[in-house]
């Protein structure tokens, strides 16, 4: 079975508050799904277009576990509690 990841790459932070309540929601559900954080906070050089914004790196053991995780009752919650207190996007890449 192949490695799945999600990227989450933040444009823009708009409300600290927001973003701290969605992190104690989403940590628990990520982990809780079988998601094992890589990477996480800002970056330590930017190149090209990128932003100087935080940056999440997850890994699954799976496409469908990835997914499954996003699409579960807890994250939509941790999302709910987001809000619009970020632009980010969120892909899920699946490893080689």
């Amino acid at each position: 079975m192949t490695k799945a990841y999600w990227v989450s790459a933040y444009r823009a932070v708009k409300d600290a508050d927001k973003l701290a309540a969605y992190a104690k929601l989403a940590g628990p559900a990520i982990t809780a799904g079988g998601g094992r954080f890589l990477a996480r906070g800002l970056p330590v050089e930017v190149y090209e277009f990128g932003l100087s914004e935080r940056t999440v790196l997850i890994e699954f053991d799976s496409v469908e576990h990835a997914k499954s995780v996003h699409d579960s009752a807890a994250y939509q919650a941790a999302l709910a509690a987001l809000g619009d207190g970020a632009e980010r996007d969120l892909r899920i890449v699946e490893g080689v």
